[in-house]
């Protein structure tokens, strides 16, 4: 029996979700653009002066924390307070968070404003994410296609961040000082990415009743006692209503692709740190534009660049997963290649540290690798991440029970979370054991880990009951 629903075109709510996750990504990867710099900048500088090992240990452990809170937000929501209360209550104490960051310039400035955006984070990111799943009935071939629109969103507002973020730092708040010094306006980036996910929240909230109806309205836990077939998981090959055990088993599935994801994430996430500070000493990012002449790029913008890919890859990866080529590719090939390519992604790393050590002392600021090779990297890299983490995000959706839908949503973050935290530890060793020898380890573990994926193939799908 086949139950797979065809429909054409995609809720209004999609774009709703879609235009509120921007703002907030806005307002997350925006701060996030400019954190190690702030962090690791002189006093006179406007950042807090600490030491490079440190500030990637704090980088990491707020990128890792960010995505543990889910876990805990995304159960209070499904037993109590329902996903749209929470996504407010989470904008807000984002918001809150940024301009923290903004009006306290201090080490306790930073600690509290990090720990109110990993609280708010927790409870925003898995419910928005489940609510575009709940969108769709099980068995609807758009859902795939849906996430692929979210996840631009994502990655739009992660486009637009830097740039707009690199400005308010690097050109309308920098001031100069007598002795010739620079202050960055880092707190007017804080400031701009609060206001980012103020919109945000406006936007969802005076939308939402009109676009998404009762969805995510009611906690999962208060929802009535009778039993709706539409909330029971299926075989969608079969139509068949799945036994606890074939559940169990395809809940043992998301747990064996988080694992992977793991290495994925802690190999990925050194574009906001290790990436970030070898950008600042070591890449040549002067340019000569028309109208313009010389320009040094801010190291802040160069996180623009993934996201760039993102929105510009996005609808041709979409694309080729409608075919019947890409339908035939199952989830654990997508994602094991989508490991391997970002270990490829590494060589070109390799290539400006030996670029450098061609052309003289690695150690000496003053000698720089080609901007392309960083390019290339987030080329790769993003080819990578469009294999596997929006893959990762529908999967989630089709093989949780309804009923733990955001707690499972919330459990394959925790990849991110156990990632960052590891990639905080790979950087801070990157001075220490040399850029050429982390990023060759980093490469050749994640490759390793792509091919014993794609190997475990077929066992995994036997676990996952219908869904491909």
């Amino acid at each position: 029996m086949e139950t797979v629903v065809k429909k054409k075109g995609h809720p209004k709510g999609l774009y709703l979700l879609f235009f509120t996750e921007m703002w907030e990504r806005f307002s997350y990867y925006g701060m996030r653009a400019i954190l190690i710099l702030y962090l690791t900048k002189k006093l006179v500088e406007g950042g807090l002066g600490i030491e490079e090992g440190t500030a990637n240990l704090i980088y990491g452990f707020f990128t890792g924390f960010v995505y543990f809170t889910p876990l805990i937000g995304g159960w209070l929501a499904d037993k109590f307070l329902g996903k749209r209360l929470s996504i407010t209550i989470g904008g807000i104490t984002m918001m809150l968070g940024q301009f923290t960051l903004f009006a306290i310039n201090t080490q306790v400035g930073l600690f509290l404003g990090l720990f109110l955006l990993i609280i708010g984070n927790g409870f925003f990111k898995p419910n928005i994410s489940t609510l575009v799943g709940g969108l769709y009935k099980d068995g609807d071939e758009r859902r795939d296609s849906a996430f692929s629109i979210f996840y631009m969103g994502i990655n739009l507002g992660a486009l637009i961040a830097p740039i707009v973020i690199g400005i308010f730092t690097d050109n309308l708040f920098k001031t100069t000082n007598a002795d010739g010094s620079i202050t960055y306006g880092y707190k007017y980036g804080f400031l701009a990415a609060g206001l980012g996910m103020l919109l945000g929240q406006l936007i969802f909230n005076l939308f939402a009743q009109k676009f998404l109806g009762d969805l995510g309205r009611k906690p999962v836990g208060k929802v009535s006692a009778v039993i709706d077939e539409n909330q029971l998981s299926k075989n969608p090959e079969t139509g068949e209503i799945l036994t606890p055990a074939q559940e169990k088993q395809r809940i043992s599935v998301i747990f064996i692709l988080l694992i992977f994801a793991i290495f994925f994430w802690a190999g990925f996430e050194q574009a906001g740190s290790s990436l970030s500070l070898y950008t600042e000493k070591y890449i040549d990012r002067g340019i000569s534009l028309p109208f313009v002449g010389d320009f040094t790029v801010p190291t802040s913008l160069f996180q623009s660049v993934n996201p760039f890919f993102i929105v510009t890859l996005a609808p041709l990866f979409g694309i080729f997963w409608g075919t019947k080529l890409g339908k035939s590719i199952s989830t654990p090939v997508k994602m094991g290649i989508g490991m391997i390519i970002l270990g490829i992604g590494f060589w070109f790393m390799l290539g400006a540290v030996y670029e450098r050590a061609a052309n003289g002392d690695i150690n000496d600021t003053a000698n720089k690798a080609a901007m392309m090779w960083l390019i290339l990297t987030y080329f790769f890299h993003t080819i990578g991440e469009l294999s596997l983490s929006p893959v990762g995000l529908s999967v989630v959706t089709k093989l949780s029970p309804p009923k733990l839908a955001s707690v499972l949503m919330a459990v394959w973050m925790l990849s991110s979370f156990v990632a960052n935290i590891m990639g905080g530890f790979i950087a801070a060793y990157v001075e220490k054991l040399g850029a050429g020898d982390v990023f060759t380890y980093i490469s050749g573990f994640v490759m390793i880990c792509g091919l014993l994926l794609i190997l475990l193939n077929r066992p995994i799908r036997k676990l996952m009951h219908g869904v491909k």
